[in-house]
């Protein structure tokens, strides 16, 4: 039945954004159209792909496109001289999932969908790199580059419940809510050799989980740090804070986010990563993010040869 309601899923969205996005594709082959840089810059538009309905990166409000991600996309189409164009994206199981149906093959639903470029892509060597049983490589299709932003876990929890969160272990006896199916639920639900699981209540996003800390349901809630500062800005969630805990055990901290493209699109893949280099090291990535009430901070691969004065300068603080 799961399987059955994500085909409809898929098919009904295929035909709702077909018919707002731009459709290039060969229909006698049907398969998508080979756009390279040249073709991009002849076709005057650029199809950046993004998720859908996950704020703050890339959502819809009154059928208008928002979100740090658009803003980005707009931006590099803006320096490209081009025009932007949003491909809109379900996600699917997994990462190589979504590369696969949006940017070197495209869906069975949706041959002819693909974007130019797609975002909110972790930048990790050891993914990248990854290699089957047989020794191929499973990404070869895609090269992911060009990593714009670092981001990492955060909590936002209500003082009125909490005097402070110096550490998880207080959610022992205190409940926090997730978005089911995330990171934060499988760790809170099994670290500490599972002490916290009964504590831990599971909400659709993290927007749900804020509404249930306004009403009491919860202390706190845990989630990626640009979705909690999204919530902590909105006037209604102004009574809670972010906490300054780690979180011993989860593995990754902190990653890299960056684009993917497909493999046989390198030239477009250099054109790219040098307007997101610019807008990094001059600090107009840091403004991007302020504008929609989020902090940033620089991706690791610029913290491996940038000075720390040049980092300072990237992050707004100088």
């Amino acid at each position: 039945m799961k399987i059955l309601s994500r085909m409809l899923a898929l098919l009904l969205f295929a035909q709702v954004v077909l018919a707002q996005e731009v459709n290039d594709g060969n229909e006698l082959l049907n398969r998508p159209a080979e756009r390279t840089y040249d073709i991009i810059l002849d076709s005057g538009y650029l199809k950046v792909g993004v998720y859908k309905d996950f704020p703050p990166y890339s959502y819809q409000v009154d059928g208008e496109a928002r979100g740090i991600d658009i803003e980005l996309g707009r931006r590099i189409a803006e320096e490209m001289g081009v025009e932007f164009k949003v491909h809109w994206i379900i996600p699917d199981e997994n990462l190589g999932d979504d590369l696969r149906n949006n940017v070197w093959k495209g869906h069975y639903l949706a041959k002819q969908r693909l974007a130019d470029v797609m975002l909110r892509v972790p930048y990790d060597k050891t993914y990248a790199y990854m290699q089957d049983s047989t020794g191929e490589y499973i990404n070869e299709q895609v090269v992911l580059f060009g990593p714009y932003q670092q981001e990492t876990w955060q909590i936002a929890y209500n003082p009125e419940k909490l005097d402070s969160v110096e550490t998880v272990a207080v959610f022992q006896y205190n409940r926090i809510g997730v978005e089911i199916d995330t990171l934060p639920d499988f760790y809170l639900t099994s670290a500490f050799g599972g002490r916290m699981r009964e504590q831990v209540r599971h909400y659709t996003n993290v927007a749900d989980a804020f509404e249930a800390m306004r009403n009491g349901e919860v202390s706190a809630v845990m989630g990626m740090r640009s979705e909690i500062d999204h919530e902590l800005a909105k006037s209604e969630n102004t009574a809670f804070k972010a906490a300054g805990n780690g979180f011993p055990g989860i593995g990754k901290q902190v990653w890299d986010v960056g684009m993917a493209i497909k493999h046989t699109h390198r030239q477009l893949g250099y054109a790219l990563e040098a307007i997101v280099d610019r807008l990094v090291k001059s600090g107009e990535m840091n403004e991007l993010m302020a504008s929609q009430n989020l902090r940033y901070s620089v991706p690791g691969y610029y913290r491996a040869f940038l000075e720390e004065e040049a980092i300072a300068r990237a992050e707004g603080d100088l």
